[in-house]
């Protein structure tokens, strides 16, 4: 281990300075000339991180710089936190929205793309700003913040769309703003009788834990059931001030899901990936997504392999419980949403029987029931009319269509 920089160049900050989400949030590291003060660098590194800010500005707390090993170049903290010269190439694949969200803009920063949820995005800022962020062309350039008119207009597109039961809070960073912003917006979606689950996103547990305090968790439980879904690509970033964080969650009823992103160098390794699903689980955090790395501009040296996903998929499935495999999905280019992928254990059909695999390559038959009517005396009291809800394959299934074509055919 390098050098220890709690200890070394935040040695004079007190205790109470250092457990002060405000103190963090201000003595934020926004430039070379800072961050060489505190990490030894390179000419050629200085010249690529300033080189880069011209693509992404850099932002990174205290804490989690403190996480760095600093002898280790390919630190997984490090690469998720300091900008490189990589960030300047541009493949010729890249976008700027690779997820279509503005294309699914239902009101200004709310992106509706399933039938029964929305993405609201109430800040483009954030503590930290991950150097793979798939949101590069909205954060931190200070145009997307939610003010009353906003808000007033996402919760009447919401309000006046009873097939949403689901609205994931997310931005930014939403836990970048005060508790009075934040209970705004969590009051004004709990005040609509059909929104039955706020879905709070926010890194803070990982990288400015501080921010979960006593104040914000008593404000947020009043409007549960809220789902805290937070971002750890790492068992490093697993700090003793996360696991404080998270228990003060999960304490409070908070319920906590945790979504990683698949990053060469990083985390493309199985072991890496198990051993951070078994921590989070001992935090009370169950394992939800590991995404493939996205399209954005500038973040190809990131991208491993969908063959490296899935490996780890394998690796995991039956490796170790159930509850520690989260799901593998690629956020399909231009607003195609989340694909699950996944190994094949299913092999091949017949009309009574299937042939599956399981983990380790033993292969076996399940034998179909013979019957075959599914039908249920109570599901017509569970239907719900909803706008978008009869879209897609399900059409095909449930009799409605006999043909699907795509949206840009003259059929």
């Amino acid at each position: 281990m390098g050098i220890n920089i709690r200890d070394g160049y935040y040695k004079n900050v007190s205790d109470s300075d250092w457990n002060d989400y405000k103190w963090q949030f201000k003595n934020r590291v926004t430039t070379v000339e800072e961050l060489e003060q505190i990490i030894p660098l390179t000419e050629d590194e200085k010249n690529g991180i300033k080189a880069s800010f011209s693509n992404f500005k850099m932002a990174t707390t205290p804490h989690y710089l403190s996480l760095i090993d600093t002898d280790n170049p390919e630190d997984p903290i490090r690469l998720q936190s300091i900008p490189s010269e990589y960030e300047l190439y541009k493949s010729p694949i890249d976008l700027d929205d690779p997820l279509g969200e503005d294309h699914d803009m239902a009101a200004p920063n709310l992106v509706h793309r399933y039938p029964d949820r929305v993405l609201f995005l109430i800040t483009d800022q954030c503590s930290m700003y991950c150097r793979f962020c798939t949101r590069k062309r909205l954060v931190s350039d200070g145009k997307h913040l939610v003010d009353k008119t906003i808000l007033s207009q996402a919760i009447e597109y919401i309000s006046n769309h009873p097939e949403i039961r689901d609205v994931v809070v997310s931005g930014g960073d939403p836990l970048f703003m005060s508790d009075n912003k934040i209970e705004e917006v969590l009051k004004a979606l709990r005040e609509i009788p059909h929104i039955e689950i706020i879905r709070l996103g926010s890194r803070m547990p990982v990288v400015c834990p501080q921010r979960i305090t006593k104040e914000f968790v008593e404000m947020a439980k009043k409007y549960h059931p809220i789902y805290f879904n937070t971002h750890f690509n790492h068992p490093y970033e697993i700090s003793d001030e996360s696991k404080k964080a998270l228990a003060l969650l999960a304490d409070n009823g908070f319920v906590l899901g945790n979504q990683s992103v698949l990053l060469r160098k990083v985390n493309s390794d199985v072991n890496i990936i198990k051993n951070l699903m078994h921590q989070l689980l001992k935090n009370r955090v169950r394992p939800y997504y590991i995404y493939q790395c996205d399209l954005t501009s500038g973040i190809e040296h990131f991208r491993a392999p969908v063959s490296k996903g899935i490996e780890i998929i394998e690796g995991l499935r039956g490796h170790t419980s159930g509850l520690a495999v989260p799901t593998f999905v690629i956020d399909a280019p231009n607003g195609g949403g989340k694909v699950p992928i996944q190994p094949n254990y299913f092999m091949s059909q017949s009309p009574d029987k299937v042939i599956i695999r399981n983990y380790e390559g033993m292969i076996s038959t399940y034998i179909e029931s013979d019957t075959r009517d599914c039908s249920c005396s109570t599901a017509e009291q569970f239907k719900i009319p909803a706008k978008k809800s009869n879209i897609g394959l399900s059409t095909l299934l449930n009799g409605e269509r006999m043909t699907l074509y795509p949206h840009y055919s003259d059929k």
